[in-house]
């Protein structure tokens, strides 16, 4: 009889732990966690990993998470785990993808380094994750890293066929992601638009023109990550001056920092948003303007076919 995986996670990613352990598929990994008095971090593993399949969720959402699920991933190898499945549900640094400035620091790359050197279990190291924001960054991880980028293009299209009516436009904030979001449209069979900007200086845009005719008909705004949602609501604002009937806004990873999601309510253009859980700030904030989509399906479907 073949083993369960036992699944670990960081504390602040107890909550998918707990939905995938739900499905009664795979052991609980337990861990103590404290801080000293000087705020170093104390972590034991208390279930044995000698031998075994084991799995680690945790996103990178501050540098103390990163370094939280380094130390935790190196000592499960070193430990015995026979093979070692990381799941990223938000890969951050996304920002420092790439240097513009001489002496800019490339985190994304700094980051992905640091956890290629991980040890290798016998059965090899893989990654996972979703919906990258730049599509280069697997590429940063050096050795024999196994890597998997899934698309959380299933829990997209159902969220946004179950909001919008029938002839909506699939939509973006900029022509950025232009290409991702015609691949939805086209998987649906709906038209696809996106705005073009003009930046006016280091930290302001205006929209100039919109792709689609919108007119008369819902649209369904993708981005992959909402921040501070500024962006986000000049595009709905211009797609609602061109004729949009409702908008909506559908998003991976939901991080909503300085009241983006109040302050995305409060612009008055936008009817509902739907996030996945990638990121613990979709459940900081309870509304019925925010619907969370959990990706613990995506994981198990990983789990199963590895």
């Amino acid at each position: 009889m073949t083993e369960k995986k036992i699944i670990f996670s960081i504390p602040d990613y107890r909550y998918l732990q707990q939905e995938i352990l739900a499905l009664g598929e795979f052991e609980e990994g337990k861990i103590e966690v404290k801080l000293f008095p000087d705020g170093e971090r104390y972590q034991r593993i208390l279930t044995p990993v000698q031998g075994r399949d084991v799995v680690l969720i945790g996103g990178t959402i501050s540098d103390s998470d990163t370094l939280e699920i380094y130390d935790l991933a190196y000592a499960l190898i070193k430990y015995g785990a026979r093979s070692i499945r990381i799941f990223f549900p938000y890969f951050g640094y996304s920002t420092m993808e790439r240097a513009v400035k001489i002496g800019e620091v490339v985190t994304a790359k700094s980051r992905a380094v640091m956890f290629s050197s991980l040890p290798r279990t016998s059965l090899g190291n893989h990654f996972i994750f979703f919906d990258l924001h730049s599509e280069g960054i697997p590429h940063y991880f050096e050795g024999q890293v196994l890597i998997n980028h899934v698309y959380c293009k299933p829990i997209v299209i159902e969220a946004a066929e179950e909001l919008a009516e029938d002839g909506f436009v699939m939509a973006c904030t900029d022509a950025g992601r232009a290409k991702w979001v015609e691949s939805l449209a086209n998987e649906m069979g709906v038209n696809a638009a996106f705005v073009f900007k003009r930046r006016i200086s280091g930290e302001k845009t205006e929209v100039t023109s919109i792709s689609a005719d919108v007119e008369g008909r819902d649209v369904v705004i993708y981005d992959d990550m909402v921040r501070t949602g500024g962006s986000l609501i000049n595009a709905a604002k211009a797609y609602k001056n061109a004729g949009a009937k409702k908008i909506f806004t559908i998003t991976t990873h939901g991080l909503f920092t300085n009241e983006a999601l109040r302050k995305i309510e409060d612009s008055g253009v936008i009817s509902k948003v739907v996030t996945t859980n990638t990121h613990p700030n979709s459940y900081a904030v309870k509304t019925e303007f925010l619907i969370v989509k959990s990706v613990a399906g995506l994981i198990l479907e990983q789990l199963r076919n590895s």
